[in-house]
């Protein structure tokens, strides 16, 4: 007898931790700013890294990306692809991209996602006016990506905005060292 309630105060306590899980999402989603014309529907958090909260958007909710409607306006980075050079294991590397809002509408990113948690972006969330030019701030940590003699590392950050194509690309890359022992 014993037994059996120990099993089932087990499966009470994973059927609830299950759906406190499904509740806080439900309540990630509702809180989640929403751009004029679109619907948020990706869970976010807010992780605090160097001292200002970045929020990184939920993995497993990356195909339900809010797709920008409206009037298609085009965006020029000044760089796409940024080198970093050599940095050791554990360094971190940040990097601002600047762009400018070549087209006629208002640019609207509606998300910027790195291609692992190790890279996370910041973009502005206010309307870029056209022919005026922003930053995305992007922070790549390096922990536990480096071998000895040097290994070459490039990661992609993808920008979802009211452009045609909607996704743009930015890359950052360079050489991840580590010491010996």
């Amino acid at each position: 007898m014993k037994k059996f309630n120990l099993l089932a105060i087990l499966a009470f306590a994973i059927v609830m931790s299950i759906t406190s899980c499904k509740q806080e999402a439900a309540t990630d989603t509702a809180n989640a700013p929403t751009t004029p014309g679109t619907e948020a529907t990706t869970p976010s958090a807010t992780v605090q890294g160097a001292g200002n909260p970045t929020v990184v958007t939920d993995p497993a909710a990356a195909a339900t990306t809010p797709v920008p409607t409206g009037p298609a306006t085009t965006i020029k980075f000044e760089q796409d692809t940024y080198d970093w050079g050599k940095i050791m294991d554990g360094d971190k590397v940040t990097h601002t991209f600047k762009f400018t809002n070549t087209g006629n509408e208002p640019l609207v990113i509606s998300n910027a996602k790195g291609s692992c948690g190790c890279t996370v972006p910041e973009w502005p969330k206010d309307a870029i006016a056209p022919g005026k030019s922003g930053e995305i701030k992007v922070v790549f940590n390096s922990q536990g990506k480096g071998a000895v003699g040097g290994k070459e590392d490039s990661k992609r950050v993808t920008i979802t905005a009211n452009t045609d194509p909607v996704d743009s690309y930015l890359t950052i890359k360079g050489k991840i060292d580590k010491k010996e022992g």
